[in-house]
């Protein structure tokens, strides 16, 4: 399988955060998922751009010069 496909608890790990906190966001439409069948997968290089972006969205502040 790809490596840059991931679980939720593979995510969890990944993101430092609780697998519970991952799929709610996911349920919710907070973080980049698709529902395969009962399953969330999560890619990884989209997520990282994702991460990014929200990141930099939340620094913006202290970014600009």
């Amino acid at each position: 399988m790809d490596e840059d496909i991931m679980t939720i608890e593979e995510m969890a790990k990944y993101l430092k955060l609780k697998p519970q906190t991952i799929y709610t966001w996911a349920q919710d439409g907070k973080i980049p998922a698709a529902k395969l069948g009962r399953e969330w997968r999560f890619k990884k290089s989209v997520i990282d751009r994702w991460f990014n972006q929200h990141i930099d969205a939340k620094f913006s502040q202290f970014l600009e010069e």
